[in-house]
């Protein structure tokens, strides 16, 4: 029975805290009116607006309006130039902090930089011989070579030194001159060329197939939309075919067929055209094929895939910027530019702005801007990568994209190697009647871009090439030896500090003593060893016998007033 009482008691206490809670907060709100009322509250006044019997009315509403409008854009113009300021500092910020990453990674990558370039030396001095011996592999084993040439320059193609080795074989081996890529020219520069290069060899109007499927390329529903029969089918392989198993069974054995040229003109892909497989590795950069493929076609005939023809430094910069082997990271900035800039000057500048569709330029960094911002190849903060761009057009120019053509020579003048009984000798075994007329339907079936829209390239001439593999090494002797005398040179420079340094302390020792050097050295006389000796040589550039001065120290010897 004590239990409720105890709640009892507990209720009426809470009860009562609390009615002094609400009692204080009562007092606090009537204070806090007493002051509202002391202070006098101020009301929100509305806008009574314009009066109904204003005699202006409606221009006064209209002011008010404009008031608003222009406080509105002026609000809006706050905003804008706010955004760009930030838009400003983001972008100094993010080029200060590449600035620094920048120096952080040269500052790191200074240390190995030397010996990154003599690994890289090695690596090219490598690869260089790799492919002068693999192509001189493939021109010993081939009884038929087919120069390939790139149908919108063939002449910066041909390489001189491969058409003499061959036509000095002795009509042991044939040459044939395969013209790719004859899609990407005007009908009537193809005939110009065919017609020319026919008086000289054998030539064979060809068009590689591009794409051909992988046993690992599959094509998805929706690109099946899209037109592949210009990049899947191949003319003039079947022609190529037949005119090698006529020679052969002229010759009553099998042969083989060595394809060269320079880097990009198709060797590759004519093998995959004429298999209709992708057997041999194709692509968009030079120098894929680095070692000989042998293919085999039939029975009677192998063709040998050989790597690409190494260009002579001694090229012109336009022939080095189309024919060069580039690797990876092997050419700056600065001479992609400038190879872009030996290409544009071959060509015409309005043509180059209509193709590309961009306004005037005034030199090539401008245009490899503009052509950047186009293509949307940009850095951080919306600089254009002008390095990445240049790489890229150098690729459209030596690969199947840009439709350029050249020119061939007014006049028919043939090379000093190349007589008319050599003509003669390279045709024999082939049926050039079956040829002109293969030649002929291919040209007819395909379908050649417009005069108009092709830009013309200025050709300079044939490309000068490496092949025997003795120039090579001697050229890379040259440059060791350019190297070591830059070695020599410093070493020379350290020994006449050195000279200087032990002329100065004779100088003292012969005011101290009153005694010439060569005075000493015959007081020596044959006490001397061999280091002492060596070491007398280098530091007296003058050197006299050791007799000859003991027998004249009374008289005078201008020889030793050197100092």
């Amino acid at each position: 029975m004590k239990r409720p009482k105890l709640r009892k008691a507990s209720k009426r206490l809470t009860c009562h805290k609390r009615y002094k809670i609400q009692k204080k907060i009562r007092e606090h709100h009537r204070k806090v009116r007493k002051e509202a009322k002391k202070r006098g509250r101020k009301k929100n006044r509305k806008d009574p607006g314009v009066p109904g019997t204003a005699p202006f009315k409606e221009e006064l509403l209209r002011e008010a309006e404009l008031r608003k409008q222009r406080l509105e854009e002026l609000k809006q113009k706050q905003k804008l130039e706010r955004q760009k300021e930030l838009e400003r500092r983001r972008k100094l910020d993010a080029k200060r902090s590449t600035a620094a990453a920048q120096e952080q990674t040269e500052g790191k990558e200074a240390s190995g930089k030397s010996e990154a370039k003599k690994t890289k030396k090695d690596l090219d001095k490598n690869a260089k011989k790799s492919f002068h011996s693999e192509l001189e592999k493939v021109i010993e084993m081939s009884d038929v070579l087919l120069e390939v040439l790139d149908a919108r320059d063939p002449m910066g193609c041909r390489c001189p030194q491969l058409e003499q080795a061959v036509a000095g074989s002795g009509g042991e081996k044939k040459l044939l001159l395969v013209l790719n890529k004859i899609d990407l020219v005007p009908k009537e520069n193809l005939q110009k060329w065919l017609n020319y290069l026919k008086k000289e060899f054998p030539t064979v109007a060809f068009k590689s197939a591009t794409l051909l499927k992988d046993r690992n390329m599959t094509f998805s529903r929706r690109r099946a939309r899209i037109d592949l029969s210009r990049h899947t089918e191949s003319f003039g392989s079947t022609c190529l075919v037949k005119l090698l198993q006529e020679y052969g069974r002229t010759q009553n054995k099998a042969i083989q067929v060595g394809l060269v040229g320079f880097p990009n003109v198709g060797k590759s892909s004519v093998i995959n055209s004429i298999k209709k497989d992708r057997v041999c590795d194709v692509g968009p950069a030079r120098g894929v094929t680095k070692s000989m493929q042998v293919v085999r076609i039939d029975k009677q005939l192998k063709i040998l895939d050989s790597p690409s023809i190494v260009a002579d430094r001694t090229n012109s910069a336009v022939t080095m910027a189309l024919r060069s082997i580039i690797h990876g990271g092997e050419l700056c900035s600065v001479n992609l530019v400038k190879a872009v800039d030996a290409i544009l000057d071959h060509c015409n500048k309005q043509q180059v702005m209509m193709f590309y569709s961009i306004p005037d330029f005034r030199n090539t960094e401008e245009f490899l801007s503009l052509l950047a911002q186009k293509r949307g190849m940009l850095k951080k903060g919306g600089v254009p990568d002008i390095e990445n761009m240049a790489k890229s057009l150098l690729c459209d120019w030596t690969g199947a994209k840009i439709s350029y053509h050249s020119e061939p020579p007014p006049s028919q003048i043939l090379p000093p190697y190349l007589t008319e009984d050599k003509i003669a000798e390279m045709q024999v075994g082939f049926n050039l009647k079956k040829l002109e007329e293969e030649n002929s339907s291919t040209v007819q079936a395909l379908k050649y871009p417009s005069p108009a829209s092709s830009i013309v390239f200025q050709a300079v001439g044939m490309t000068n090439g490496k092949i025997v593999k003795d120039k090579v090494e001697e050229e890379e002797s040259e440059w060791e030896d350019l190297e070591i005398s830059h070695e020599e040179e410093d070493l020379m420079e350290t020994d006449d500090d050195q000279d200087t340094m032990e002329e100065e302390e004779e100088e003292n020792n012969i005011k101290e003593d009153g005694r010439t050097p060569m005075t000493r050295n015959a007081e020596l006389g044959m006490g001397q060893t061999e280091s002492e000796i060596a070491e007398s040589r280098v530091a007296n550039s003058l050197s006299f016998s050791s007799d000859k001065a003991a027998g004249e120290d009374d008289a005078y010897d201008f020889n030793t007033d050197y100092v």
